[in-house]
């Protein structure tokens, strides 16, 4: 099948979004798909893949030139070219603009496109900024999802709480594809605890992801300050970069209760590091107001951590049914009660961590994943069939 993956920017920094557009599209390429990924920002795209060595194909389009990261006509020829040699068309993200230039282009093609949500029309994201989205829902997005040949989800809950925004199109459940031969042969917890040796002190509680207010991390400090107060000394990881002015807010909160020397930022971490980081952690905790999938709790879990998420991600009943992880509101106090019986218990971490790289392996892996992938293409290219 030729399948085109459209996202605006390929930057690892922005999260989970660009590295799940990069892991489907190596391996929709490996597994025989003619693909083309097109982007205006590619930083994380592989170098062999813009040196044209064999990998997909990479179409990097200019920054958009009009206001509202709008596409000029003359800076789509190139997309409206490759809409003639395409089967499929895979967008990213509703409030994107331009993705409604592109679904406009690919209906006035006769090419079926998918539009993945990445969580961005869930309960929490459509409550920020509202107005604004519901005036933009009305004027372009909801052509765009009910145009769609599907509207992938990524968890049932995400359908439940995004199909109201397109009553009239068909939404479509299939987990994100996640690149697990990193973790066949993980590198152990003794390059992180070289890097940083306070994790030597812990137990660690480790938060890696994308710096932003949604994740909730103020309150992972106030339970590491309880758990201190209460005889549970903890070390506290957090790992990412982003929102600056948020992570000022943190420092200052740490500092107001004196963790300095057990509350550390290290800022953005990747390659071997990062998986040595998710070994060294105790429990890994994800204090979220919101995530669709989650990357980083599968992530932990596929390096034998336990994982401590809250009941707001829509994938959470998946991290506590793998047997490696817990859910609980989003609240200080729940997560120390959540903590305090895997602090005190090693052997259950132990299990707990076990069985969550087991299920992750079974029930994420990429052959499971794809081929559910390509049946919804199938599926979607069916429906501008004979």
């Amino acid at each position: 099948m030729r399948i085109a993956q459209y996202i605006h920017r390929v930057d690892f920094e922005d999260g989970g979004p660009p590295r799940a557009v990069v892991d489907l599209s190596r391996v929709l390429h490996e597994r025989g798909h003619e693909v083309t990924l097109v982007t205006t920002v590619s930083r994380d795209v592989p170098r062999d893949w813009l040196d044209g060595g064999d990998g997909p194909r990479v179409l990097v389009l200019p920054r958009p030139a009009l206001p509202g990261e709008l596409f000029k006509r003359a800076q789509l020829a190139p997309v409206g070219d490759l809409m003639k040699q395409l089967d499929l068309l895979q967008l990213h993200g509703p409030w994107e603009r331009a993705n409604s230039q592109l679904g406009g282009l690919a209906r006035s093609a006769g090419v079926p496109y998918v539009i993945s949500l990445r969580g961005m029309l869930d309960d929490w994201s459509m409550a920020q900024s509202a107005l604004k989205k519901r005036i933009y829902m009305m004027l372009k997005a909801r052509r765009l999802l009910e145009g769609a040949a599907f509207v992938h989800c990524t968890a049932d809950d995400e359908l439940a709480q995004s199909g109201k925004w397109f009553p009239r199109g068909q939404g479509r459940v299939v987990p994100n594809l996640i690149d697990l031969e990193p973790y066949a042969d993980l590198p152990g917890p003794e390059e992180a605890r070289a890097a940083y040796p306070f994790l030597k002190d812990g137990p660690v509680l480790l938060f890696l992801s994308r710096i932003h207010v949604k994740k909730g991390i103020e309150h992972l400090i106030e339970a590491a300050c309880r758990l201190c107060e209460t005889g549970h000394p903890v070390q506290v990881a957090v790992v990412g970069s982003g929102d600056e002015a948020y992570v000022d807010r943190l420092r200052r909160q740490v500092a107001e209760a004196g963790l300095q020397d057990r509350v550390h930022f290290l800022g953005h971490v990747d390659g071997s590091l990062k998986f040595s980081l998710y070994q060294a952690g105790d429990v890994f905790v994800l204090p979220t107001s919101q995530e669709n999938f989650g990357f980083v709790q599968f992530e932990a879990l596929a390096c034998g951590t336990p994982v401590m998420t809250t009941n707001l991600v829509d994938t959470w009943r998946e991290v506590v049914s793998s047997g490696g992880g817990v859910a609980v509101d989003q609240d200080a106090g729940a997560i120390v009660e959540g903590l305090i019986p895997l602090l005190e218990d090693p052997s259950r971490r132990e299990d707990m961590g076990r069985q969550g790289r087991e299920w992750v392996l079974e029930h994420l892996a990429v052959d499971r994943i794809a081929s559910q992938l390509e049946a919804m293409y199938d599926d979607a290219a069916s429906k501008n069939g004979p």
